[in-house]
């Protein structure tokens, strides 16, 4: 364990005698609402405190055995006691190196999952219903619940736009990797001569914000329009304008939703999406000014970035920002991005605790 990092616990260990003393006094105790949230900590730091003192003492006592290893009799039964006094610190360490990693408020949230066509024209739609049928399948893995709020389809198939909202157990936290460029290398259906062509998608993910944040946005920087909802739904689709359309005006961002016959429901959710596009435009805009002094393993999200590459004649996926490469592309199309999404959250947990070490942010 790094000095850095056993400074930091003995700082935890300091508060939590503050946070005993605190909870002791009758005036906190009879403010309710102050009182459970110290004690929540005070449960959450004990925790990690306890946790921190066996390492110490585990510590301790390979230290006394290294000093047994002297005697001859007592050799054996001390390289043993060293061994497990290791093996104990080591499961410790890396106990106490996880609850140190900041938590992002957002991992609990449900998502919105946008997927835009870009550069490749119709494959690229293609290309596009393919990445929606590899989350729909993973979310269904999952026991999650989706939705498609909105959706606009290409000629020949796929997608040009389609927008999905992902309920279920932390969803932001698992799908939030996804969000940049996808890009696809494959011989297309049109494609005569069968060449490989390159095609590219966008894809974004968006914590679903909390309906306080969502009634934050003034009336008056929205212009709300209603319109004929097109594609599956029958002949009701052709005979009411229930879809809508929301534009932000100072931005320019605009969120729609035509999936439901009602126009108060489609608002609402159209509202929700309009509202997530907005905090996920502020988040991104924090992560470059961050970006331009420090260059973080996962990126951005930034839309452009290039993060991952799907090679179908190799039958290879490479996730280009912790340059991880499988040879098992058809599963992964199929819903199997277990092994990937785990890979990335484990390298965004190393950067994070490599900022903690060395003092950062």
């Amino acid at each position: 364990m790094t000095p850095s990092l056993r400074e930091q616990f003995e700082r935890l260990a300091l508060r939590l005698a503050e946070l005993d003393a605190t909870l002791s006094d009758p005036q906190v105790s009879a403010d309710i609402k102050r009182y459970r949230t110290l004690s929540r900590e005070q449960a959450e730091a004990q925790g990690i405190v306890d946790r921190f003192r066996r390492y110490q003492q585990r510590e301790a006592d390979q230290a006394s055995a290294r000093e047994m290893l002297a005697d001859p009799e007592m050799a054996e039964m001390a390289e043993e006691e060293m061994a497990a006094a290791s093996a104990d610190m080591e499961r410790l360490d890396a106990e106490l190196q996880a609850v140190l990693i900041p938590r992002d408020p957002d991992d609990e949230r449900n998502a919105f999952v946008e997927i835009r066509a870009g550069t490749g024209g119709d494959e690229s739609a293609l290309f596009a219903g393919d990445l929606a049928r590899m989350y729909l399948r993973y979310c269904e893995r999952q026991g999650w619940r989706t939705e498609v709020l909105s959706q606009s389809d290409s000629e020949i198939g796929g997608y040009k736009e389609l927008v999905l909202r992902v309920e279920g157990e932390r969803v932001y936290e698992q799908l939030r990797f996804e969000s940049g460029g996808h890009r696809v290398q494959r011989v297309p259906a049109t494609e005569s001569q069968g060449r490989i062509h390159t095609s590219a998608c966008t894809v974004a993910v968006m914590p679903e914000p909390d309906e306080a944040e969502e009634v934050q946005l003034n009336p008056a920087d929205l212009r709300i329009d209603t319109f004929r909802a097109s594609g599956a739904g029958g002949q009701h689709v052709n005979k009411t304008d229930s879809a809508i359309r929301i534009t932000h005006i100072p931005t320019g961002l605009v969120a729609e939703c035509q999936d439901d016959r009602s126009q108060h429901r489609n608002k609402a959710k159209a509202m929700a999406v309009l509202a997530a596009r907005l905090r996920d435009k502020d988040s991104n805009e924090r992560a470059a000014k961050e970006a331009a002094t420090r260059k973080g393993l996962i990126g951005s999200g930034d839309r452009s970035d290039r993060i991952r590459t799907y090679n179908f004649p190799q039958g290879r996926l490479t996730d280009h920002r912790i340059n991880l490469t499988l040879y098992k592309l058809q599963q992964i199309m199929d819903g199997d991005l277990g092994d990937v999404l785990a890979a990335l959250k484990a390298a965004r947990a190393a950067e994070q605790l490599a900022q903690l070490e060395s003092g950062g942010a």
